[in-house]
């Protein structure tokens, strides 16, 4: 496989891994939800690379669904590169506008990319898929890029998407009509029993059944003609066969017919084969509507009139947002993610969104949720300070109902709820040995039952003696900590503290410890999940 090279890929390769993990604080005010829960519908504002980093643990290979639509890196975006990467070339590139005059745009743009696309790939599912949308400027760059992180062998395929019909005609060269989105999958289906990613079938309309006839009122019903060659050749299917009017044919050259003589001679006996009305024509293969698929298989052009135009996204924000000037020059529109959210996902699926934008996946996730009765999720992403005023408000508007919006499923409102988070401070070891904004046992607390439970804090529930911090759907959860390095360092899950966790309940115990002196006998016999507190707190600094 051809590798991609470019400056600074040798920093960020593993850069992901040294990126820290941040709390996740829920902020009830901007939340629309009665109890704030990582189960939620999420929007989440922050750097989008920390903000993956801290889904890990409660969303790492559960996310069924990717949309992304990045910085095309026209030059003209403006966009900042400020991964606090451990380079001093690229701590050079910190802070700067990235525009079209940056001869470095293109490396810098990559060095933003691929640590956010390897996590993208630990939260995938092993079914899962992504779609990317991007245009002529990193189409070549990226497909090498997702090629070395994804495979290239989980490549499926790249959509071209007319995203505008009006033609420009002060264009220099050719009018831009179209982007693409570029599709791969966590592991593509390769067998019936594998399971990998298979893409859906959308639904049949009436239009796609109008090239069926009965030309010979044959009683199973309209048929289509199909090709009775093949270019696959066999030399024992390339012979000679008689029409109906004497005429002797062969396949085209190169080609062979798609059956063996004998299988030939049963589609005649069976009506299947149409020679054309006069007997004379090529062979064609009768395929009848009563035995196709009860889908269409999606097809990697989709037209502006099927999914919609950047010209429709402005209008439906505008519908949405009368009163606010937003700064969305191609913003995606809804029937757009639609279709790619009708192939890809379940009614149960998970859909996340690390560039989220005016929030139209959260939009798109609501709306199919409303026409299918299903229960998707949403993870958004997004790093502007416009993350609650337009990505979360958008959400809320299309939630409550848009009363002067044509659309009258969005009047009466989608329905729903979601949780907004900011990431907090970072835990980590140096911070804590130098006494820098040490966690407090409520704040580690919070934390770590957010992280491996995806359920709601209740501070209310914990008894900091018994080292209790709550209890789940499925764990009581248990944490031994304080905020003192001597601590840290000489306490452990012993036999003694695992028999002082109280009488059996039914549930689990995740018990999160510096370390543990109990083998796997004893925590099974006292129904423990041991979990070493994160980030090595309790380490020594060399």
């Amino acid at each position: 496989m051809a590798t991609l090279s470019f400056k600074g890929k040798t920093f960020v390769q593993n850069h992901h891994l040294s990126v820290k993990y941040h709390q996740l604080v829920p902020k009830k005010d901007k939340s629309l939800t009665d109890k704030i829960s990582l189960n939620d519908n999420l929007i989440l504002h922050g750097d989008n690379l920390k903000a993956l980093k801290a889904l890990l643990p409660t969303y790492a290979g559960k996310v069924k669904c990717i949309y992304i639509d990045p910085p095309y890196n026209t030059g003209n975006e403006r966009w900042v590169y400020n991964d606090n990467v451990n380079s001093p070339m690229m701590q050079e590139w910190l802070g700067k506008i990235v525009d079209r005059e940056d001869l470095t745009r293109h490396d810098k743009w990559l060095c933003m990319m691929m640590p956010r696309l390897k996590l993208l790939r630990e939260l995938l599912a092993d079914d899962g898929v992504i779609f990317v949308s991007i245009d002529d400027n990193e189409i070549h760059h990226l497909r090498m890029l997702m090629d070395e992180v994804f495979g290239d062998g989980n490549f499926v395929t790249n959509i071209i998407w007319q995203k505008k019909t009006s033609p420009q005609n002060d264009a220099k060269y050719f009018s831009d009509n179209h982007d693409f989105i570029v599709v791969y999958a966590k592991r593509r289906k390769r067998s019936n029993s594998d399971l990998g990613f298979s893409v859906k079938l959308l639904e049949r309309l009436e239009r796609h059944d109008a090239n069926y006839t009965n030309p010979d009122n044959d009683p199973r019903g309209p048929w289509m003609r199909g090709d009775f060659s093949v270019k696959t050749y066999s030399e024992e299917y390339d012979y000679e066969m008689v029409l109906p009017s004497g005429r002797k044919v062969k396949p085209p050259r190169g080609r062979c017919w798609m059956t063996s003589r004998e299988r030939y001679k049963e589609l005649i006996r069976d009506n299947r084969i149409w020679f054309g009305k006069d007997g004379d024509s090529i062979p064609a293969i009768k395929r009848f509507l009563s035995e196709v698929k009860q889908g269409i298989t999606p097809l990697t052009i989709w037209f502006s009139s099927e999914v919609g135009s950047n010209s429709e996204a402005r209008r439906t924000l505008k519908e949405i947002f009368s009163e606010v000037d937003l700064p969305f020059e191609n913003p995606k529109p809804v029937p757009l993610v639609n279709r790619i959210l009708k192939i890809s996902t379940d009614k149960d699926s998970i859909i996340l969104d690390s560039f989220a934008g005016s929030g139209t996946t959260a939009h798109a996730v609501l709306d199919l949720n409303k026409e299918d009765e299903g229960n998707r999720k949403f993870i958004l992403v997004e790093c502007e300070d416009y993350a609650d005023k337009i990505t979360a408000e958008r959400v809320r508007r299309v939630i409550k109902g848009v009363p002067n919006t044509k659309d009258e499923r969005l009047k009466d409102g989608l329905g729903g709820t979601f949780s907004y988070f900011e990431l907090g401070e970072p835990i980590e070891m140096e911070s804590i040995l130098e006494g820098d904004k040490i966690p407090s046992y409520l704040e580690l607390a919070r934390y770590v039952f957010y992280t491996a439970t995806g359920e709601e804090f209740d501070p209310t529930k914990v008894n900091e003696e018994k080292n209790f911090i709550g209890e789940s759907k499925e764990y009581e959860v248990y944490l031994f900590y304080k905020p003192d390095i001597e601590y840290l360092k000489s306490t452990a899950l012993t036999l003694d503290r695992a028999k002082g966790l109280g009488h059996y309940k039914g549930k689990k115990r995740l018990v999160f410890a510096p370390s543990k002196y109990l083998d796997t006998e004893y925590l099974l016999e006292y129904r423990i999940d041991y979990c070493q507190l994160p980030f090595e707190i309790y380490k020594l600094k060399e």
